[in-house]
């Protein structure tokens, strides 16, 4: 990132979002849980968080830098593509993907 693109996109409003997309990365199953190291899947808390990220895309329009927009729009974008793809899998096919990873770090 330069140094304008890092003037243009505010830390603290960094933080939230990739505060956000974390959890909800964790709650699709995407990412290992940090506290445990498992990958879990909670769709409605998934789709909780990505509403709260809506929310707030929705709440900030028009007062945020051109960087902060494309960030927080990109990252809402990718997560509905994601909790829409996770949401059209069978639960068994998931439940045996992550038994699956779990056998084989043993």
């Amino acid at each position: 990132m330069s140094e304008q693109e890092t003037l243009d996109l505010n830390p603290y409003f960094f933080n939230i979002i990739t505060m956000f997309a974390s959890s909800a990365w964790c709650q699709l199953g995407k990412i290992a849980n940090p506290v445990n190291g498992k990958l879990e899947r909670d769709l409605q808390g998934a789709k909780t968080t990505i509403d709260m990220l809506i929310m707030l895309r929705d709440k900030t329009n028009g007062n945020l830098t051109k960087k902060e927009e494309e960030m927080l729009t990109s990252t809402v974008s990718n997560l509905q593509i994601n909790y829409a793809d996770e949401t059209a899998k069978p639960e068994t096919k998931i439940e045996e993907k992550i038994d699956d990873k779990t056998k084989e770090k043993k």
